[in-house]
């Protein structure tokens, strides 16, 4: 019988490549696989990605962290930049398909279905779907050339598992703007889950694993209505936040987790029980 040890879920030495990571998401998760010791590949369109892999690097003295600027929706970027990260790193251990948009217009992306551009919807599925087919196919690529094989771990939301309560929406705001959760974003994050099951399925002889992490409701720049409302359907009584979802991305990312694959970890302060 193998002896449960706390070593299992320490990242160290392994090189773990983060989308999104100048998000408001994606930098609680950079800092927090960097506080676990582990080396990262940060990737965003921002500039930004610069200045926080720095920080991150001088923070965390002994670790390897460079920033990436890529669109993810380029083929040839995405190709590019994952053989320069295996080059720079020598491997790839853990991909963490993070990277999610709202569009270019907030305005847009939150129309009523009925009057929703088509262009609008392709511009957030390319992103929200099409990047994570992407980064999976190629970093998939390297991973099945090791013999450690490796996992990858897709963001979804809670939307992509239940359809919006449209009651919440009346009177609430998101910095400033009135707010809606829209078709789109349900179905791209539903199909984010349905990507992780056939690809862990379809990778799992090559030891890949390949899971979901599914948020709640996350507490960023929501007007007060919104969050009593949101937390009233919660159990928890609260709404998330983002270091509410570390512990289990460290699960997925390390040995913790080696027999765990094609699942979809959802943490919502129990919304879902109901």
């Amino acid at each position: 019988m193998t002896k449960f040890s706390l070593d299992n879920f320490s990242l160290q030495n392994k090189t773990i490549i983060l989308t999104g990571a100048a998000g408001i998401l994606g930098k609680t998760f950079a800092h927090s696989f960097a506080s676990a010791k582990a080396n990262l590949a940060l990737l965003d369109v921002e500039d930004s990605i610069f200045d926080l892999a720095a920080a991150i690097e001088k923070e965390h003295s002994g670790l390897k962290v460079k920033g990436y600027k890529v669109d993810l929706t380029n083929e040839s970027e995405v190709i590019s930049t994952i053989h320069s990260i295996n080059e720079e790193f020598g491997s790839i251990d853990v991909l963490h398909n993070n990277a999610a948009s709202k569009g270019s217009s907030l305005k847009e992306f939150l129309k009523e279905f009925e009057d929703y551009s088509y262009d609008t919807w392709k511009e957030v599925m390319s992103l929200n779907v099409d990047s994570m087919f992407l980064m999976a196919k190629e970093v998939g690529k390297y991973m099945k050339q090791q013999k450690s094989g490796g996992s990858i771990i897709q963001t979804s939301s809670i939307y992509g598992v239940y359809a919006p309560d449209q009651r919440i929406y009346e009177g609430s705001f998101y910095n400033g703007e009135a707010i809606s959760s829209p078709a789109v974003y349900s179905t791209s994050k539903a199909a984010v889950i349905g990507l992780t099951k056939y690809l862990a399925g379809y990778w799992g002889k090559y030891n890949i694993r390949v899971n979901t992490l599914t948020p709640g409701g996350i507490e960023s720049g929501q007007n007060k209505t919104f969050t009593e409302k949101y937390s009233y359907r919660v159990p928890l009584n609260r709404m998330g936040e983002d270091s509410d979802l570390v512990g289990a991305l460290v699960y997925l990312a390390s040995d913790a987790s080696k027999y765990t694959t094609g699942q979809n970890i959802i943490i919502d302060g129990g919304l879902s029980v109901w």
